[in-house]
C-alpha cells in the first residue's frame, strides 16, 4: 500500500496545482483588464507581466510533474508485467514437471533430472521473492549487524562464483580479476548484495559468450574503487542515470528478452549510498561493453600475505 499511496499523491498534487494556478491566472488577468479600463493603477502592466510569468512557471512546473508521473506509471506497468512473467514461468514449469511425474513412470535418471530442474525453478522463485522483500526494507537491512574488516577480493570472487552458478557457467571462463590487496570496514551483507547484483547483471547483459573483468584499486583518503567491465552492448548515455531508478527497464516489457524486475540496480544504488559511496556507469574504451564503478570509503591496504591466505582458503572451500 505505501507504493500505491505515493502514486496517488504524485498524481493529485500536479492536478490541484494546475487548477489553483489556472484559477489565479484567470483572476489576475481579469483584474488586470479591469484596472486598465478604469486606468486606476499605473503599475497594472507590471503586475500583469508578473502574473503571466508566474502562471507560465506554474504550468511548466505542472507539466514537469505530470511527465514524471507518467514515466513512473510506465515503469510500474513494466514492473508488474515483468514480475508477472517471472512468477508465471517457473510456476508453469514446476506444474508441468509435477504432472509428468504423476502421470508417467520415469527411471531414476529422468527423475533426478526433473528434480534438478524443479530445484532450479524454486531457487529462481526464492530469489525473486527475496529481491521484492529487500526493496521494502533497504533502509534497515543489515543494521542488526556490526561493521567488520572485510577483505574485498575474496568477497568479490564469491559474488562472481554465485552469479556464475545462477547462470550455469564456469567462473574461470567468465571472470578475470585484477585486484590490489584491500580491506574495508563495512557490513558484509550489504557488500554481498551490491556486488552480487552487479556480477549477475554483468553476465546477464554480456555477449553470447560472457567475459567480465573486475578491477580493484585503492585511492586517496581511504577510498577504494571497484570496476566491473562486461562485453555486452553497453548502456546508452541518455539512460545512464535512469537505470538506477526503481522499476526502470529499457524498452517494452513484452518485447524484452532479458529476465528481471528492474530492481537490482535500484538496490545497488540505495545500498551504496547507505555506505556513503557512489556508483556510476560508463562505456568501455578498449571494447564494446559497460563499466560499473563503485567507490567506497573506509578502506585501507591489506597485508598481501593475509590476502593470499584468505583467497586460497576461500578457493579450497569452493572446490570442496
Amino acid at each position: 500500500m505505501p507504493g500505491l499511496t505515493r502514486k496517488q499523491r504524485t498524481l493529485r498534487f500536479p492536478i490541484w496545482t494546475s487548477v489553483v494556478l489556472m484559477t489565479i491566472n484567470v483572476g489576475l488577468l481579469a483584474l488586470w483588464i479591469v484596472l486598465l479600463v478604469l486606468d486606476e493603477l499605473p503599475g497594472a502592466i507590471t503586475i500583469g507581466v508578473i502574473a503571466f510569468a508566474l502562471g507560465l512557471f506554474g504550468i511548466a512546473f505542472y507539466l514537469a510533474l505530470t511527465i514524471k508521473a507518467i514515466r513512473l506509471n510506465r515503469r510500474q506497468a513494466n514492473f508488474v508485467d515483468s514480475v508477472t512473467h517471472e512468477l508465471k514461468t517457473p510456476i508453469a514449469s514446476l506444474r508441468l514437471y509435477l504432472e509428468t511425474l504423476q502421470l508417467r513412470e520415469l527411471d531414476r535418471e529422468q527423475q533426478t533430472e526433473f528434480f534438478d530442474v524443479m530445484d532450479t525453478e524454486l531457487q529462481r522463485l526464492d530469489q525473486l521473492i527475496n529481491q521484492l522483500l529487500e526493496v521494502g526494507r533497504l533502509d534497515a537491512i543489515g543494521h542488526d549487524l556490526e561493521p567488520e574488516e572485510i577483505l574485498l577480493e575474496p568477497l568479490l570472487r564469491r559474488c562472481a562464483d554465485s552469479a556464475s552458478a545462477h547462470h550455469k557457467c564456469a567462473p574461470s571462463e567468465v571472470f578475470t580479476f585484477d585486484c590490489e590487496p584491500a580491506m574495508i570496514q563495512a557490513r558484509r551483507m550489504l557488500l554481498e548484495m551490491i556486488f552480487g547484483n552487479l556480477m549477475d547483471n554483468a553476465i546477464k547483459y554480456s555477449a553470447e559468450v560472457p567475459k567480465v573483468h573486475v578491477t580493484l584499486r585503492l585511492q586517496d583518503r581511504g577510498r577504494v574503487a571497484i570496476r566491473i567491465l562486461d562485453n555486452g552492448g553497453g548502456v546508452p548515455a541518455d539512460v545512464r542515470q535512469q537505470i538506477f531508478g526503481m522499476f526502470y527497464r529499457g524498452g517494452d516489457e513484452l518485447q524484452r528478452r532479458k529476465k528481471g524486475t528492474g530492481l537490482g540496480l535500484y538496490i545497488v544504488r540505495t545500498l551504496v549510498h547507505l555506505l556513503g559511496g557512489k556508483v556510476t556507469v560508463s562505456e568501455r574504451i578498449d571494447s564494446p561493453g559497460a563499466v560499473f564503478e563503485v567507490v567506497l570509503s573506509s578502506a585501507h591496504p591489506a597485508d598481501p600475505s593475509t590476502a593470499r591466505t584468505s583467497q586460497l582458503s576461500s578457493q579450497t572451500v569452493l572446490d570442496s
